[in-house]
């Protein structure tokens, strides 16, 4: 019987990068489950509060928050179960989707789960193109239609997992506000709009990689640049309003005192606005946006104890938002005293005093670069590899014919080269093949 590295030995390259990458995902998913499991026990185990608690939690709001906890992590773990196998069987390989998409077409759903949903959605796409009129060179549609397809699916199958979420854990924690209606209407809206960015966005992207040569990566990362910042300046005033609405601060103690603490640490302000987060639910939350000398301040209207609607009575025969939210009687009021929203917004605005974003952004480049060094390190390790191999004269020709066919530019600047290049130059490469090639 054949040991399993010797199993593992005769797959092809093809079977064993794709279990590779399998089980990276399963051993991911399981670490982070085992970690869940942990925090738990956690909330099973701690049912008294803290002394360290005692005076500031009480001990029915602390058991409403345990259980409240135990139930989101356990909802947690099965979606997380479904999406890891849902994504194995996405990445099942394009064979077996076309033997079993061949006897069995109707089940889509079953198909895309155990036999390869993403070289079945790829084939389907083409078909789809192709009645359009659209050959098999018109690859961007063809990726765009796919592109379609593949959000549709996952809209479609993650759909009774957030109605659960919604109308199960939320409801029965006290925090959903939505009904049925609103909660259908705010995701088809959400899908349509989102296909309006995605499309467009993806089929530049798609080009410009199409057209861009050896330099595409770097058109590339300025193209999904500039829309990311295009994204986060017009998304409170222009997409965010589609789903929410946004009206002005009104004048009063609460906006004075905002705009003294801003102007007191040189925060460029210029609206405060309050959301209606009170339509969809309970949960409250507060963030600033905008670039430059154009800030603006955006406050859940149940993060304010005076302005939140879950804190007044409905008036009589007052319908109109009652169709598409629900009233609720507390007996707390909900959100926070003018002093202690200030305490929140100056959390927010340290962020931006003590200069967290550019640091975040700062940190990421450093991480990218230490990236791109490491993978470029690799990269000569494996062209040792192949020269113990005693491939090295071959691969020294090869390196060259590739660069020739494909156009790349031999000839770098080492700084340039170091920040963007995961592969190393052709010359580097050369140069450290040249002596087992002269051997």
């Amino acid at each position: 019987m054949a040991l399993p590295g010797e199993l593992w030995a005769e797959l092809p390259a093809e079977k064993r990068i794709f279990c590779s990458v399998l089980l990276f995902s399963w051993a991911v998913y399981l670490w982070e489950a085992f970690l869940a499991h942990r925090q738990r026990r956690v909330y099973r185990t701690t049912t008294h509060v803290p002394w360290e608690l005692g005076q500031i939690m009480d001990s029915e709001t602390f058991e409403k928050s345990r259980l409240y906890q135990l139930d989101k992590s356990t909802f947690s773990f099965w979606s997380g179960l479904y999406s890891e196998v849902e994504g194995t069987g996405m990445q099942a390989r394009l064979s077996q989707c076309n033997q079993v998409a061949e006897s069995c077409i109707p089940l889509l759903e079953m198909m895309i789960l155990l036999c390869g949903g993403i070289p079945f959605l790829w084939n389907l796409s083409g078909q789809i193109s192709g009645r359009a009129g659209f050959g098999a060179e018109y690859e961007i549609v063809q990726s765009l239609v796919f592109l379609l397809l593949a959000t549709l699916f996952s809209a479609v199958t993650g759909l009774p997992w957030s109605l659960y979420n919604t109308f199960v854990i939320e409801e029965k924690h006290g925090f959903n506000q939505q009904t049925l209606g609103f909660f259908f209407k705010d995701a088809i809206k959400k899908f349509i709009v989102t296909q309006c960015i995605l499309l467009p966005v993806t089929s530049l992207l798609l080009y410009i990689i199409k057209i861009g040569g050896d330099y595409f990566f770097i058109y590339a990362w300025l193209f999904t640049l500039v829309v990311s910042l295009v994204l986060v300046t017009i998304y409170a005033d222009y997409i965010a309003p589609l789903f929410d609405k946004f009206i002005p601060l009104p004048e009063g103690e609460l906006k004075q005192q905002i705009e003294t603490m801003a102007k007191s640490i040189d925060f460029p302000l210029t609206k405060v606005y309050v959301v209606e987060g009170s339509k969809r639910s309970s949960h409250s939350n507060a963030y600033f946006y905008g670039f430059f000398k154009n800030k603006r301040i955006v406050l859940f209207d149940t993060l304010l104890e005076d302005y939140s609607a879950l804190n007044k009575e409905p008036a009589e025969g007052e319908d109109g938002e009652n169709e598409e939210t629900k009233s609720k009687t507390k007996n707390k009021k909900q959100g926070c005293k003018n002093e202690e929203v200030l305490a929140v917004l100056g959390h927010e605005l340290g962020h931006w005093k003590l200069g967290h974003t550019v640091k975040n952004i700062i940190i990421s480049q450093v991480l990218s670069f230490c990236l791109t060094v490491l993978s470029r390190r690799f990269e000569f390790q494996a062209d040792a590899f192949a020269k113990e191999l005693g491939k090295a004269k071959d691969l020294y020709s090869a390196l060259i014919k590739l660069n020739k066919d494909n156009l790349g530019f031999p000839v770098s600047d080492w700084i340039f080269s170091m920040w963007h290049y995961s592969h190393p130059p052709l010359l580097e490469r050369l140069q450290a093949l040249k002596e087992a090639k002269q051997e």
